[in-house]
């Protein structure tokens, strides 16, 4: 699929900012006052910042409220109100934390647990899409957690926790690309159960559906060459995950932290470029391209 920057900016933000909420609601690191702002400040300008994003992806933008409104059905909507409740409780804590010099653990623990559940439901908008079998994989919320706890870890300067994250998420991600390399061809879906005319023989397109292009042709079929994901596969994991841990296997600094912190923001960022550049719809069956 087409790999639009807008939603690219907005999975790797918010799950960075989202995941740094849930460190601090969990007291992790333990700051007050002025210390502490400058952490929330940062979480939520990712956070928001992501969700602001996402907005630039939609086709009439000022419709972006209604997403609110299909809680019942839509993991967009559950998204959308777990992420306002998110930065709600977290921004209670934050203030009795900034300006009170007070703790609330068990707010704090809420706002935590809503941080993670935005990133839940972000990545359920992927993974219970029939027509991607690339994403549909209990892995693919798997991996959205991971990263955000390593990414938020590693914000929340907590080295020790933020190095076996990183570890699990790498994991995870060559999981994650081995299991979809054959997603599609294991779901069995063809042209011929597409179209459901596969009992009366076999199937093949004619001829093209139209000559010129349009908008299932932009947003569903994207190509990328095997050449060209294998390098980009090998920058994300050496940017997302080898350099970072081995920075952080290094006597600690804070000019090392802050490059494994962009390091692996830069190769989480080339990791979501591949997973919806890689992504197969199956409407690409009918334009004859995988």
């Amino acid at each position: 699929m087409h790999p639009a920057r807008s939603v690219i900016l907005f999975t790797t933000l918010s799950g960075l900012g989202f995941g740094l909420l849930f460190w601090l609601g969990l007291g992790r690191p333990p700051v007050t006052g002025w210390t502490a702002f400058a952490f929330f400040v940062l979480a939520y300008l990712l956070a928001v910042g992501g969700l602001i994003a996402s907005t630039f992806h939609l086709g009439h933008p000022e419709r972006a409220l209604r997403a609110f409104t299909q809680w019942q059905t839509s993991w967009l909507s559950r998204e959308a109100w777990t992420s306002v409740a998110a930065l709600a409780v977290m921004g209670i804590y934050g203030a009795g934390l900034v300006f009170l010099d007070a703790r609330w653990p068990v707010i704090g623990a809420i706002g935590g647990l809503l941080s993670l559940g935005t990133v839940f439901a972000t990545s359920m908008i992927y993974a219970q899409l029939k027509t991607v079998p690339r994403w549909r994989t209990p892995l693919t919320p798997a991996l959205f957690l991971a990263l955000a706890l390593a990414g938020g870890a590693l914000l929340a300067g907590q080295i020790i926790a933020a190095r076996w994250l990183i570890v699990l998420a790498g994991t995870l991600q060559i999981a994650w690309w081995l299991r979809g390399d054959g997603a599609f061809a294991a779901s069995g879906t063809t042209l011929a159960t597409a179209t459901g005319l596969g009992g009366i023989g076999k199937v093949r397109a004619f001829e093209p559906p139209h000559t010129g292009t349009n908008y299932l042709l932009k947003e569903m079929v994207h190509v990328i060459g095997r050449k060209h994901a294998r390098k980009l596969r090998v920058i994300a994991m050496g940017l997302g995950f080898v350099l970072p841990l081995v920075l952080l296997v290094l006597p600690f600094s804070h000019v090392l932290a802050g490059v494994a912190v962009l390091s692996m923001g830069a190769g989480m960022m080339v990791s979501r470029w591949l997973f919806f550049a890689e992504a197969e719809h199956v409407v690409g069956l009918y334009y004859g391209k995988r």
